[in-house]
């Protein structure tokens, strides 16, 4: 391995340390307020956020809606990758920050809106990010690895665990996959936004929020994206050698 890909293996280490950190007091005490609040959400958001998690998944997994350009980056070196690919990610930030404002500042209709249109920002993006690592995403276990991807970045505690040890091993273990238990998906997924995207419902600060929470979630998603890619093809390089 060169300078680069030694460099960003201990980045990896360094990642999945603090993704296994045990949560501190004001983390436990969010997921607690965390449910308090799912009761205080209006059915209509959660019918929703459920049935946009659903259509989702399902269109992630049939390929069509999210499928991009195939290219051959597999003889580009990894740091050229990531060089195009937080290039990517810069610009779907700033997509997701403008659409976030704007939904937000509409108050709890617009606000609801928000929901699809980010799920489909934020796979838009993990469609680009594999294919510019060289995966091709064409093939249904890549779109499989994707969901996986999506669902570490935004799950809880003990799923992240589940999650992380599928995608450390995940040339083995995608022979043993076939589907996404899409319950667990979005009720995980729901219960990580809730808190957080519930104010961006509120009018007069809606479009803050909306815009401050649509960065940071895409920043977290990257951070994911590009470690996650990064365990597969420099895991790959430590065998061979």
């Amino acid at each position: 391995m060169d300078k680069y890909e030694q460099n960003a293996l201990a980045e990896v280490e360094a990642w999945k340390k603090k993704l296994m950190r045990k949560p501190g007091r004001f983390n436990r005490l969010s997921r607690k307020a965390q449910q308090k609040v799912n009761d205080f959400i209006p059915e209509k958001a959660h019918e929703i956020i459920t049935e946009s998690i659903k259509g989702f998944v399902n269109g992630v997994l049939a390929g069509s809606e999210y499928m991009t350009k195939q290219k051959d980056f597999t003889t580009i070196t990894l740091e050229e990758k990531e060089e195009r690919v937080r290039e990517k990610l810069e610009t779907f930030k700033k997509t997701a920050t403008v659409e976030g404002a704007g939904t937000g500042a509409g108050g709890i209709f617009l606000g609801l809106a928000d929901f699809p249109l980010l799920l489909s920002i934020k796979m838009k993006f993990l469609f680009e990010a594999v294919s510019l690592y060289g995966f091709n995403v064409k093939e249904y276990t890549e779109r499989l690895f994707i969901l996986h991807v999506f669902q570490l970045a935004f799950s809880s505690e003990e799923k992240r665990q589940e999650t992380l040890e599928i995608l450390e091993n995940w040339d083995e273990r995608k022979l043993t996959l076939s589907q996404l238990d899409w319950k667990t998906f979005q009720q995980e997924y729901r219960d990580y936004i809730d808190l957080v995207k519930m104010f961006q419902l509120v009018p007069g600060i809606g479009a803050v929020v909306g815009a401050y929470a649509n960065y940071n979630l895409l920043q977290l998603l990257g951070e994911t994206a590009m470690n996650c890619c990064r365990m597969r093809l420099l895991g790959g390089k430590i065998k061979e050698e």
